[in-house]
């Protein structure tokens, strides 16, 4: 076993009382079945310890099936099974926050179409790269809902722009809605994972993201530590802020190695990714966060062909330090797997995404965002049966 397939005692504990769990598959539409610690909760788990390792974070929803960030694509991937479900937060100009994986717009709504708004393209510069486009920060939230939500990358996801113009862009407040809605519907809690996205950019222009987020919180009851309810972001200090106004866990996320949080370009912290992965950074993010986001590739690197080499020691690290494991991104597509996993020539067919579960959970992760919900759930299943 390689270092980064050793587990913790902690870890191998709620693995193994996960492995009796049945879980759900596309056909039944169930999750995994509740921890008997969550009972008193009303349905599934009380905490997010009690989750059945590996459990699975739906992306942006299912954006591999539906457009992203639009109730349809989180409704579908509560209707496969996903165990937690993720929003990306950013502001309108009147301060109200929406799901969106970016505050430029052009991709994913159908701003371009709209003559009153052409005056409102521009360009900014956000976390030190110039982006020309639309900005959910120009836009009242009454003028963001005329517009419709579009799949964000048609070249890849052609079925998906059946639903283009069906949705359009949620809030926040509806999302902690329909997960109340729906838990009431269902009799069991809804978990979410909600981002605070480019925090500093939005604070310098005045629109602070995690005053605004802790308050929707509280007010639908997500601020304890047992709430179904993880909050993340690529930004050290925002975690931190959060933590001190809420008691929700959270999960620092971490980019490729090399690269550097842009709070810390800004503040003049000397530390990468590189150095947050190493035991110190790992203790550090702990002392106030309860798990990290790391690419895959933090946990196997590729090499230049792009095939997995050898997994790092960062699941042992993490783990000895308490941390949960939340890499991502896993999606179906030959173009987004490890050459290793790749089928065929066309780089949009599916790929043997099963291989590439299989590879990422024998590290010992305890869950992994997916664009698929149904296949990661499948798989899931079947490593737990191993």
């Amino acid at each position: 076993m390689t270092d980064g397939e050793r587990m913790s005692p902690g870890r191998r504990t709620v693995l193994g009382a996960a492995g009796a769990a049945v879980l759900g598959t596309a056909a039944t539409g169930l999750a995994g079945a509740p921890a008997s610690a969550a009972q008193r909760h009303g349905g599934g788990p009380a905490a997010y310890r009690d989750l059945p390792v590996p459990y699975v974070i739906g992306h942006r929803g299912t954006a591999g099936y539906r457009p992203e960030h639009t109730l349809g694509s989180y409704q579908h991937a509560l209707d496969l099974g996903a165990h937690v479900i993720e929003q990306d937060l950013v502001p309108t100009k009147d301060g109200h926050l929406v799901c969106r994986h970016e505050n430029d717009i052009s991709a994913t709504t159908n701003v371009s179409d709209h003559p009153e708004f052409a005056s409102r393209r521009t360009t900014k510069t956000v976390d030190g790269t110039a982006i020309t486009g639309w900005f959910t920060e120009d836009f009242t939230l009454a003028e963001l809902k005329t517009l419709r939500a579009k799949e964000r990358i048609p070249g890849n996801r052609q079925h998906n722009t059946l639903y283009d113009g069906r949705w359009d862009v949620p809030t926040f407040e509806e999302v902690l809605r329909w997960a109340q809605e729906q838990g009431r519907r269902l009799g069991r809690r809804i978990w979410l994972h909600s981002e605070t996205k480019h925090p500093t950019y939005f604070r310098g222009i005045g629109l602070p993201l995690e005053d605004r987020v802790a308050a929707l919180l509280r007010r639908y009851g997500r601020h304890r530590a047992d709430s179904p309810q993880f909050l993340e972001s690529f930004e050290p200090s925002s975690i931190q802020r959060l933590a001190k106004l809420v008691g929700t866990p959270s999960v620092v996320l971490l980019s490729n190695a090399g690269t550097k949080p842009w709070d810390f370009v800004v503040s003049g912290d000397p530390r990468t990714v590189d150095d947050l992965v190493e035991p110190a950074g790992l203790k550090w993010i702990a002392s106030y966060a309860q798990g990290i986001g790391p690419t895959l590739d933090l946990i196997i690197p590729k090499d230049a062909s792009g095939r997995l080499t050898k997994p790092t020691s960062l699941v042992h690290d993490a783990h000895a330090q308490g941390l949960i494991l939340h890499p991502y991104t896993m999606r179906n597509e030959n173009t987004f797997l490890p050459a290793d996993f790749r089928r065929g020539t066309d780089p949009n067919a599916y790929g043997d995404a099963f291989g590439a579960f299989k590879t990422y959970f024998a590290t010992g992760i305890d869950a992994v965002f997916s664009d698929n919900a149904d296949t990661a759930l499948l798989a899931a299943a079947d490593f737990r049966k191993r």
